[in-house]
């Protein structure tokens, strides 16, 4: 139980879904009301399938290119160390994209799962095994179908900034989480 908790809360971070709210609402803006029920749903299972797809063959890759588990604890650390940095410096932007297509991209890669959540759903599975990262997974797009469900009384009550503040705090924590990860994979290559 304390692993799924560890990895869910990891993936959780990673995932972001409370910042990805303002981008959510500025994209969807437009929209009809029945195109944008619709949203987060495809939203969410395009996010599923491609954090399901990198879990399926991201193992393969490693093996053929000779990654280890410490090389992508120092890559997959050093990847969300800048990501999270890029993101707490940096106000976001929507991009400008076409309505018919905006619940798969932007929204559900990679805002949703995009390469932070990629980097962490790898780790955890070499820390965690597949079924409680799989189940990680699953708990984290449930809880994004269910906010981005909700995104208009999520935006109301948190309000731009405190949606921003969010966006801000979880990033520290991914820059922490990356920073821990670099040192775990630089203490397993010293051990060799």
């Amino acid at each position: 139980m304390w692993d799924f908790a560890l990895a869910f809360v990891a993936l959780f971070v990673a995932v972001d879904i409370l910042g990805v709210i303002p981008l959510y609402l500025s994209l969807t803006g437009g929209l009809s009301g029945e195109a944008r029920r619709r949203l987060p749903r495809q939203s969410t299972l395009t996010a599923t399938a491609v954090g399901l797809g990198f879990l399926l063959v991201g193992d393969a890759v490693f093996r053929l290119l000779g990654i280890t588990e410490a090389d992508f604890q120092v890559a997959g650390g050093i990847l969300l160390l800048v990501l999270s940095i890029h993101d707490l410096l940096s106000s976001r932007r929507a991009d400008p994209t076409a309505l018919l297509t905006v619940g798969a991209v932007p929204l559900g890669t990679p805002l949703i799962v995009g390469p932070a959540a990629l980097a962490t759903l790898a780790l955890l599975v070499q820390n965690y095994g597949y079924k409680i990262t799989l189940l990680a997974l699953g708990a984290n797009m449930a809880l994004a179908f269910l906010v981005l469900s909700h995104a208009d009384k999520v935006g109301r009550v948190f309000g731009q900034a405190g949606s921003e503040v969010i966006a801000k705090v979880a990033n520290l924590l991914l820059a922490a989480f990356g920073v821990s990860l670099v040192r775990r994979g630089l203490v397993d290559f010293l051990k060799k």
